[in-house]
């Protein structure tokens, strides 16, 4: 019998962590143009709404049924605004360990969402789900997300050199792949203790089974 992460929505102070749905198709295929997407990740470009539908429809419940992961839309609590993604992927359930990995829209970043999304959703599966260790990687010059791997409370493990494919804008305008180094953080239950003391402030975060 396969494991699998149940279908939930996890809420902070300012935001809501769900399933995706085909609302969010739009404001998917917009966030995942923008250029540092486009730079730090293997999303193809040009994203287009077919993509994003399939993302939706197809990718991520087959993600989460199968047993590999969960994918997270990320809104904002007030405005339901899209304002990012975060993913559970790579799960072993007998090691108990999964890695982690999110996005911010353009105008959302600078605000601290990343952050709270990425510790919520740590916070959960390695308390709600009982699972032993949270992996991160990071590119050795996306200095944004290894922010977030800090404010979280990652420890940093070492480096895989010349394991990560980034992304460079050539003079015509295309894509060109450049290969650098991946920084590896992991974040184990012990970990948590003092994370997130803004969070927890708040009441921290609460979690509802079965979203629709």
């Amino acid at each position: 019998m396969t494991s699998t992460f149940p279908n939930i929505s996890i809420s902070t102070e300012r935001l809501v962590l769900r399933p995706l749905d085909e609302d969010d198709i739009p404001a998917l295929a917009e966030m995942m143009n923008d250029e540092q997407v486009a730079a730090w990740t293997d999303v193809p470009q040009p994203f287009t709404e077919a993509a994003a539908h399939a993302w939706i429809t197809e990718y991520a419940p087959a993600e989460r049924t199968e047993g590999r992961g969960l994918d997270f839309a990320v809104t904002e609590f007030l405005t339901q605004r899209l304002v990012g993604i975060v993913q559970l992927s790579k799960a072993n359930w007998h090691i108990r360990s999964t890695e982690l990995s999110y996005i911010t829209a353009p105008w959302a970043r600078g605000e601290g969402y990343a952050s709270e999304a990425a510790l919520a959703a740590c916070q959960w599966v390695l308390g709600d789900q009982k699972f032993e260790r949270v992996e991160l990687r990071t590119a050795a010059d996306n200095t944004a997300s290894q922010q977030v791997a800090q404010k979280i409370g990652c420890i940093s493990e070492g480096v895989l050199r010349g394991a990560c494919i980034a992304h460079v804008r050539t003079e015509d305008g295309t894509w060109t792949d450049v290969r650098t180094d991946f920084i590896v953080w992991s974040l184990l239950p012990e970990d948590l203790e003092g994370a997130g003391e803004e969070l927890a402030e708040s009441g921290g975060f609460t979690s509802y089974s079965d979203w629709n």
